[in-house]
């Protein structure tokens, strides 16, 4: 006759057997004997495979096959969990094989258990085929299912299931609350997360800082800051996960200074930044260009302990990178704890909008020896790069490599292509490049062959570009300030005047050109002839030493930049006061001799201020670091970065 018991102690089972007889001839020699004895199970053997190809496929599910352990719930729930750690989905589905054919078969916490562990281990087709089956459901089978959808990118699933549970007359609780409030989150609208908003109120979870939490991370990717705010302050006690979320949502709106703000505040309330706030800080910093902040904030983590793991040590490179310091950037990946393709693709980045193709180039010959498998982005960083710096052949080889990795390209990966034809002067191979394409043309591939045809003055195949963009979107101002530059380059002022008007009837505005420059961690920023500024005149007047200084040594305004019918000294004048002059000569009154000067611009570096900066950065013995929409424009010793290829 045989007995058997278990005992749990420090993550070990003890199998107990008393036998009167030998032990069947099933088991291995070392788990029966003749006399009594202990058979002692460690938790890492708790998922141990079958001795034998005819057992269960664990050899714990054999013991209590075979009748030497007793079925008991609780080493039942260890299994389970040990799974849903270890992401064990196979094992998962033999132990509930194990239990359909076991007393606990309906067994509701036991198939809940079940149903959560297949959802953390990310299967839900076999959670939603449990939930199916089961002939009972409480609030936490539903909960289970729904927070599954919701943490595996299945947001609407989640939303389904949510008013069914309701009309079963379960009441949510805080986990369901926040789970489906973060499934409302992930799309465009707030209108379903209003809906659960009210639910909140309504079950009295409003207030639950879980619950409270996921409400204001809800707004903010909505892009509802207001209403975020207006959470945040009335949660009666905040957490990590609170404050979080409003950087986040900062963050992602580009709203540096208020996302700076609040981490500052939480700093002060004494609460621990995690890697998620670090990693959002960085982001909302990159946005602004902002290098001392960002140096600030890097110092912290190192003051903090933290390391450059994951997201946060990627974040911080691509801050380097984006806020004109590229050296800072190449420290930071050299002394990251693991490098994955986003590491390397943020560093192709930034070498490519420094204007440094080549040696984006040959990061990704390095990155492909070894073996670190490229994805769309990084061919689409790698293209990018060879575009801005005029390698045609580098960039054509590796738009060819994208077949080899089983890569389709898409619309950005096309548009690139066409400017890099474009900017070579290949613009007839650039038009049949684009009527060759898998792909219908769309207003960002003919913007990108406008812009080459404004670089090389063709004004027939630039007004048929534009022709195509108007189509697509006759109110997008970039088109139209392109083709009236063309004209106006070309000294045909009436057809320029012609598509000012079109702009104007059309309701059509440009973007207000700005620069603004960082100095003792303030922002300054400026417009064309601006007169807000409270040094204004001494602004002026620094920049006409400098206009002076520059003309003696080879510059001269090109005051085709100039839009509007005046006589040449007029539009002369009206070319000096353009916002990034106006920043440089503020930035040289305020910072220290031979301190390099960043500028960053919302549009495209005029013609005019290119040629002047690169004559400035020679006569005041500064790097000068321009920052527009599409690359940084280092200005060293009269020589900018990008060759003059942009």
């Amino acid at each position: 006759m045989l007995k058997c018991s278990t005992f749990s102690s420090n993550k070990t089972y003890i199998v107990r057997y008393f036998t009167t007889f030998a032990a069947p001839a099933t088991f291995p020699d070392s788990d029966f004997s003749d006399d009594t004895q202990d058979l002692v199970i460690q938790d890492k053997d708790l998922l141990r495979k079958s001795h034998h190809d005819s057992g269960t496929g664990l050899h714990v599910l054999d013991l209590i096959h075979h009748g030497s352990l007793e079925p008991d719930r609780s080493l039942y729930n260890t299994l389970f969990k040990k799974c849903t750690l270890l992401k064990k989905l196979d094992e998962a589905r033999i132990i509930h094989a194990h239990i359909s054919a076991s007393l606990f078969k309906d067994d509701l916490v036991m198939q809940n258990t079940i149903l959560n562990t297949y959802c953390k281990c990310g299967s839900l087709d076999d959670a939603h085929k449990l939930f199916e089956e089961m002939p009972v459901k409480d609030m936490v089978t539903w909960t289970a299912l729904i927070t599954g959808y919701s943490q595996n990118d299945q947001p609407l699933n989640a939303l389904v299931l949510f008013p069914q549970m309701l009309r079963l007359g379960l009441k949510p609780n805080q986990f369901t609350l926040s789970s489906v409030l973060k499934a409302s989150g992930t799309g465009t609208s707030d209108n379903y997360g209003g809906q659960v908003h009210a639910f909140c109120f309504k079950y009295g979870y409003v207030w639950n800082v879980y619950v409270g939490s996921s409400l204001l991370d809800m707004y903010a990717r909505c892009g509802r800051m207001e209403d975020a705010w207006s959470v945040f302050y009335t949660l009666e006690s905040k957490n990590e996960v609170s404050w979080n979320a409003v950087i986040a949502g900062h963050a992602r709106k580009g709203e540096g200074e208020h996302a700076l703000k609040m981490f500052s505040g939480m700093l002060r309330q004494g609460f621990e930044p995690t890697h998620f706030t670090y990693s959002s800080v960085f982001t909302a910093l990159a946005s602004m260009g902002s290098l001392e902040q960002g140096k600030w904030v890097h110092a912290h983590v190192i003051k903090s302990g933290g390391k450059l793991v994951a997201y946060v040590g990627n974040t911080l490179l691509d801050m380097y990178a984006k806020s004109g310091s590229i050296d800072d950037a190449r420290k930071v990946f050299n002394r990251l704890e693991r490098r994955d393709v986003v590491s390397w693709n943020s560093m192709i980045t930034g070498y490519a909008q420094h204007g440094l193709g080549k040696e984006a180039v040959r990061w990704f010959a390095e990155m492909l020896r070894i073996r670190i498998l490229p994805n769309e982005i990084t061919f689409l960083c790698v293209l990018t790069a060879c575009s801005h710096a005029g390698l045609l052949d580098e960039g054509q080889k590796c738009f060819e490599l994208m077949k080899k990795y089983s890569i389709e390209p898409q619309e950005a990966h096309y548009v690139t292509m066409v400017d890099l034809l474009g900017r070579a002067g290949r613009l007839d191979q650039a038009m049949k490049f684009i009527i060759k394409m898998p792909i219908e043309p769309t207003a960002a591939v003919w913007g990108a062959l406008l812009g080459a045809c404004r670089m090389h003055k063709n004004m027939d195949l630039g007004t048929y570009a534009a022709e195509r963009i108007f189509e697509f979107d006759p109110h997008d101002s970039g088109p139209h300030v392109l083709l009236a530059n063309m004209y106006a380059s070309a000294g045909r002022l009436s057809d320029a005047a012609k598509v000012r008007k079109m702009m104007k009837e059309s309701g059509v505005k440009k973007e207000p050109a700005c620069s603004w420059v960082e100095t003792k961690n303030a922002i300054h920023m400026f417009v064309a002839n601006d007169n807000a500024h409270p040094q204004r005149e001494e602004i002026r007047k620094v920049w006409d030493e400098i206009c002076g200084k520059i003309k003696e040594i080879g510059y001269i305004p090109d005051s085709s930049h100039v839009l509007f019918y005046a006589d040449q000294q007029e539009r002369e004048a009206k070319l000096q006061l353009h916002s990034e002059k106006l920043a440089l000569a503020f930035a040289l009154m305020t910072s220290p001799p031979g301190f390099t000067i960043r500028i960053k611009k919302n549009i495209r570096v005029c013609g005019d201020c290119h040629s002047a900066f690169k004559f400035a950065s020679k006569v005041v013995v500064r790097e000068i670091i321009v920052r527009d929409t599409n690359r940084y424009h280092h200005f060293r010793d009269g020589f900018c970065s990008c060759g003059d290829y942009w």
